[in-house]
C-alpha cells in the first residue's frame, strides 16, 4: 500500500507544473509574474514578495502550485493546470483557507479575541495551459456549483489562457505547447526533452531561465517522465488484477469461457491459465 501511495503521489505532479513551480521559485521571475497580473503597479520590487506556497511534508498534504504575498497586504495563489476543470474553484478555496490558517499562526493573531485580525486581500488565478472550452474570465463558486444562487461564501478564480496571457505567463504556456508537441512526436523520451529545450531557447521562450538551469530542468523532466511510465505500468497492473478477479468470480459461477472473454477482453488462453490456477488452489485448500 505504501508503494502504491508513493507512486500515486509522484504522478500527481506533472512535468509542466513542476517546471512552473521551479520557475517561480526565483524572485526575479516571480516579480515578472506579478507584473503580468498587475501592470499598473510599478513600485513593487523583489523584496516586497514572499513565497507562501505550501510545501508537502506528508504524502497526503494539501499543496498548491504557487502562493506569494505582496507587501504583506495581498495574497496571490496561482494554479497551473494542463486539464481544464471547474473543480479548481473548490481546490483554490481549500488552498486559501490553509494559507490563512498558516498566516494566523505565524502572526500569532487571536481569532477568538474582540480585536479584528489583519488579513491580506486574496487573489486566486488559474492558468489553463491546455486548449479549453471554458470561455470565462472568472470562474465563481456560485455560478458553477449552485446555479448562480448566493450562498454563505463566494469564491472567484480569474482564468488565464493563451488568449489573454502576457509576459512570462504567456512564455510558460508556450513552453507547455512545445512540450506537448514534442511528446506526441517522440513520446516520453530524452529526445522530447532535448527538443523542447532547444526549440524554446531558439524562439526566446523562457530562454534566460532555461539557459541558466538547462541541466536541472532536463533532469526534472526526465525524472517525471520516468514517474509517468511507472504510473502507467501501475495502472496497467491494477487493471490486469481487476480483470483477473472478475474472471475468477465468473468461473466460480460456471460462466461460459467465451462469455468471460467477451466481458473481460482476455484471451481464452489467458482465461484457461487463470482457471487452472484456481482449480489448483482449490485442490490444495481441500488437502
Amino acid at each position: 500500500m505504501e508503494q502504491k501511495e508513493a507512486i500515486g503521489y509522484g504522478a500527481k505532479r506533472n512535468i509542466k507544473d513542476t517546471v512552473f513551480t521551479r520557475l517561480f521559485r526565483e524572485k526575479k521571475y516571480l516579480l515578472q509574474l506579478y507584473q503580468s497580473l498587475h501592470p499598473e503597479d510599478t513600485d513593487t520590487t523583489e523584496k516586497d514578495l514572499k513565497t507562501i506556497t505550501r510545501e508537502p511534508i506528508f504524502l497526503k498534504d494539501i499543496t498548491n502550485d504557487l502562493g506569494f504575498s505582496v507587501k504583506d497586504k495581498l495574497f496571490i495563489l496561482v494554479e497551473a493546470q494542463s486539464t481544464a476543470s471547474v473543480n479548481i474553484i473548490v481546490r483554490s478555496f481549500m488552498y486559501l483557507a490553509h494559507t490563512y490558517q498558516e498566516h494566523f499562526k505565524e502572526t500569532e493573531q487571536n481569532l477568538y479575541g474582540t480585536k479584528p485580525v489583519i488579513i491580506p486581500k486574496p487573489e486566486l488565478y488559474v492558468i489553463f495551459s491546455c486548449d479549453t472550452s471554458i470561455d470565462k474570465d472568472v470562474l465563481t463558486l456560485s455560478e458553477e456549483f449552485f446555479g448562480g444562487e448566493k450562498t454563505a461564501i463566494e469564491v472567484r478564480v480569474k482564468v488565464i489562457t493563451e488568449k489573454n496571457s502576457k509576459g512570462i505567463i504567456e512564455q510558460y504556456i508556450l513552453f507547455t505547447k512545445v512540450l506537448d508537441k514534442q511528446v506526441k512526436m517522440y513520446g516520453y523520451t530524452r529526445k522530447a526533452v532535448e527538443e523542447t529545450l532547444r526549440i524554446c531557447e531558439s524562439y526566446d521562450i523562457l530562454k534566460e531561465f532555461l539557459k541558466e538551469h538547462e541541466k536541472e530542468v532536463a533532469n526534472i523532466m526526465i525524472s517525471l517522465y520516468s514517474q509517468e511510465e511507472i504510473r502507467e505500468m501501475f495502472i496497467h497492473d491494477i487493471k490486469k488484477e481487476s480483470r483477473e478477479e472478475v474472471v475468477i468470480e465468473m468461473l466460480k459461477e460456471n460462466e461460459d469461457l467465451s462469455k468471460i472473454s467477451k466481458y473481460t477482453h482476455l484471451s481464452l488462453e489467458k482465461i484457461n491459465e487463470i482457471k487452472a490456477r484456481l482449480t489448483n488452489n482449490l485442490q490444495l485448500a481441500g488437502e
